[in-house]
């Protein structure tokens, strides 16, 4: 398993590179040389000498918990690898790196149409992905199966139905209330200063520059080719000092919950995170339930104003209001943690009608622009502001999206579990300190690497199943501290 890994990890330093350094010209070639290393990967992991040891280590028996988890998991992956043949591997690898140089060029141009084409192939794939994997009800089932084990249209056609209402309502109190002052946040604050204050963020929160690096990307991410080696990078906005700054607390609650996978395990599913909701859950929490929170405000307010003299004149709780400004808007990853639902229900609601095909990729920017209108009252200027603005769908990531709700929904559940352990955390928070945050994230969530479900997780966890009370409640209290309602 750990030499299928290294090939895998192989496979993952380069698209990393694809994305931060790879010189224009070296796109094709570059394809080729990830889709030969999915291929190997793939063939390895289809070995029947390998899937005779699984079987012959299931009934074996007289295994320890760890050691069971990861026979059981391992034979399931397998399972499902081999019904993949090596040639669709190849021919999903080949479609994905072009869709994504596709995608890069249609940003540059702001043209749908220049990504349409491969786009299409894409969404073909998947669908057949899908029939290949398995679903009992719905096609996206399979792919939603891939990000978030167990999650289906039904389940998530519920939670987002259940949320909306509460969202709303709240939304409407937040609209008829004054609105924070948030124009000082949007002067010219230098790239450099910027790029030293994130890493000096990133350093505060706990994450090791011996075990990673921050690079500069289209479109923010962390990986990881092992607990020793996990990199994030960001981008910066020269006139918004909130897009760097908590991009950089978002990559690095990913980056501290890869940097605490028992490393003794790589390779193996205990050394995997648990799922991607839950992998939000960790970025979520340290960038919104730390991030945003009035002590963490406290306690970095003269670094901030040492980089970025701009802002010596904001105080504590005009620099908390102003990050916590709620507006709906155009960009995904630069939403408030209200608003942000309504554009994660949007993709949700247009990738399950690409798959199940009621919906043609020509017509997503026409679906994508009413969408907006409806949900968030805002008309959508261009395609770069609209549906060329996420990376995922050139990655063939289809079924990614609701992770971002569940990780948010996850986070506010475990923290509140945090805050009932440590009654004290807002007074250690506004003094830097987040020692018992890291123990109790490792305690609780790091350790298990991919030993139980996201659900499993959570009532281990909690004591109960995911519960939306704790995010509307989180959310509620955060908002009335900005906006001074009853």
């Amino acid at each position: 398993m750990r030499k299928i890994a290294d090939v895998k990890y192989a496979l993952a330093v380069l698209q990393w590179d694809q994305e931060t350094y790879l010189p224009a010209k070296g796109a094709t070639l570059r394809g080729q040389q990830m889709a030969t290393l999915s291929e190997i990967a793939h063939q390895l992991f289809a070995d029947e000498k390998l899937g005779a040891l699984l079987n012959d280590l299931w009934a074996a028996g007289e295994l320890t918990f760890a050691q069971q988890r990861n026979v059981a998991l391992t034979l399931e992956d397998y399972k499902k690898n081999k019904k993949y043949t090596s040639a669709f591997v190849r021919k999903l690898s080949e479609s994905t790196t072009r869709s994504y140089h596709a995608w890069i060029e249609a940003r540059k141009q702001n043209d749908f149409r220049v990504f349409e084409k491969s786009l299409g192939d894409l969404v073909s794939l998947k669908k057949e992905e899908a029939h290949i994997l398995g679903f009992k009800q719905h096609p996206y089932d399979a792919l939603l199966n891939e990000f978030e084990k167990g999650a289906t249209v039904a389940w998530l056609d519920t939670v987002f139905d259940e949320l909306q209402p509460p969202l709303k309502a709240l939304l409407s109190t937040i609209t008829q209330r004054p609105q924070p002052d948030d124009d000082f946040l949007h002067q010219h604050f230098e790239k450099d200063a910027q790029w030293k204050f994130g890493l000096e963020m990133l350093k505060r929160m706990g994450y090791d520059f011996e075990a990673g690096r921050q690079d500069i990307s289209e479109h923010p991410f962390t990986t990881s080719f092992n607990a020793t080696d996990v990199r994030v990078t960001t981008r910066i906005d020269e006139n918004d000092f909130t897009s760097m700054t908590w991009s950089c607390l978002h990559e690095g609650g990913h980056a501290l919950y890869e940097q605490g996978l028992p490393a003794e395990q790589y390779g193996l599913p205990l050394g995997e995170y648990c799922s991607l909701g839950i992998h939000e859950s960790q970025s979520r929490l340290w960038e919104n339930c730390i991030g945003r929170s009035r002590a963490f405000i406290e306690y970095n307010i003269p670094l901030i104003r040492q980089y970025f003299p701009q802002l010596k004149q904001a105080g504590p709780q005009q620099l908390f209001a102003a990050i916590n400004k709620v507006k709906p808007s155009l960009i995904r990853t630069e939403a408030d943690e209200l608003t942000y639902h309504f554009h994660v229900m949007i993709r949700y609601t247009l990738e399950k009608k690409l798959i199940e095909g009621s919906l043609a990729t020509k017509d997503i920017p026409l679906f994508w622009n009413g969408s907006y209108k409806q949900l968030l009252g805002v008309d959508v200027p261009d395609d770069k502001n609209g549906c060329l603005q996420d990376i995922h769908w050139s990655h063939g990531s289809f079924g990614y999206f609701p992770t971002y709700s569940l990780g948010s929904f996850y986070a506010a559940q475990f923290f509140a579990g945090i805050l009932n352990t440590y009654p004290g955390l807002s007074d250690q928070v506004a003094e830097g300190d987040y020692s018992n945050v890291h123990q109790w994230l490792q305690t609780h969530v790091y350790q298990y690497g991919r030993a139980y479900t996201s659900s499993e997780l959570c009532n281990k966890i909690t004591g109960e199943p995911l519960q939306l009370k704790y995010f509307i409640q989180y959310l509620t209290d955060k908002y009335k501290a900005v906006y001074h309602f009853d």
